[in-house]
């Protein structure tokens, strides 16, 4: 199934994570999905655009905005199909849970808040 965004909510997404970087915090994929307002199917457009993004902070040899993104349980890491999209990418390899995953995004986090982006609106 093919997933797609809207441009709206494609610069929302990016307004909602660059803000999110800036003040140093992270979101959850319900959050956003509820934010960004995304029709349904909202959970599965909120993904393909995260990983999207991954895809392009990856080629541009940034930092991964999409791991701002966490899901709301316990263990306050983003969900397992980000961590077999980073592995897609080269960015990461190992179990999606457990203490390499979550060294890992924590690492990857503060490289993102520390990354100044370029305006892509």
């Amino acid at each position: 199934m093919s997933v797609k965004i809207s441009r709206q909510h494609w610069q929302a997404l990016l307004l909602e994570l660059d803000d999110a970087r800036r003040k140093r915090h992270l979101l959850t994929y319900r959050a956003l999905v509820e934010r960004l307002e995304l029709p349904t199917p909202a959970m599965q457009t909120l993904t393909a655009a995260l990983e999207y993004l991954a895809g392009l902070d990856a080629r541009a040899e940034r930092p991964l905005r999409s791991a701002l993104v966490i899901s709301q349980g316990a263990s306050r890491l983003p969900r397992t199909g980000f961590f077999d999209c980073v592995a897609q990418l080269g960015r990461f390899s190992g179990p999606s849970d457990g203490i390499a995953a979550a060294s890992w995004h924590a690492s990857e986090v503060a490289r993102v808040f520390e990354f100044a982006y370029p305006e892509e609106l």
